[in-house]
């Protein structure tokens, strides 16, 4: 079993974006967007992933949408290793792509390499309740609270040139998580 379920860089992905979105239902297509991978490639590991029981299907109309499945006596420790494989960044990074945020950045002490008890986590869209609370649970599994500033795109592209504090914030060392900022 261990050795099919970590054959393929996609079915890793996939697992890290269903295992961090647990309450989440995704589409083929939808998965294969988020992860920007070929959907051919998506579904062959999410119908792998199925077989294994890790995840399970339900059809709506013409959609298939896939889910981890919580009940798959696996899924805390896979979520658990998930986390500890991908740290903080990438906890973050696959729970900001499931909520469809474009850019997002982490700045601060945490950036500059320091392990203080907060991350600044700057994102560029909108938030959603989903986002909030994915949050939330990431806050608990790494011990680290999360100051999240969620700013429109518009607003951004304006305070980026003419706002001193957001040009102190662009110019500090920061890790990207997604998109360019």
């Amino acid at each position: 079993m261990l050795k099919s379920l970590f054959s393929s860089a996609i079915r890793a992905d996939v697992l890290a974006l269903l295992l961090n979105s647990p309450d989440e239902k995704f589409y083929v297509r939808e998965i294969a967007k988020l992860l920007r991978k070929n959907p051919s490639g998506v579904k062959r590991e999410l119908d792998r992933l199925e077989e294994m029981g890790l995840v399970y299907s339900e059809k709506v109309a013409n959609l298939k949408y896939f889910q981890a499945n919580n009940n798959s006596p696996l899924f805390s420790e896979l979520k658990d290793l998930i986390a500890k494989s991908l740290g903080l960044p990438g906890a973050l990074k696959s729970l900001l792509r499931a909520n469809g945020i474009k850019a997002a950045f982490i700045y601060g002490p945490y950036a500059e390499g320091e392990d203080p008890s907060f991350v600044d986590l700057f994102v560029i869209g909108s938030s959603a309740p989903a986002l909030l609370m994915g949050l939330q649970e990431v806050e608990k599994r790494f011990g680290k609270k999360i100051s999240c500033t969620v700013i429109e795109e518009s607003e951004y592209k304006q305070k980026k040139k003419k706002d001193s504090g957001m040009k102190r914030i662009l110019s500090e060392k920061r890790i990207t998580l997604l998109g360019r900022a």
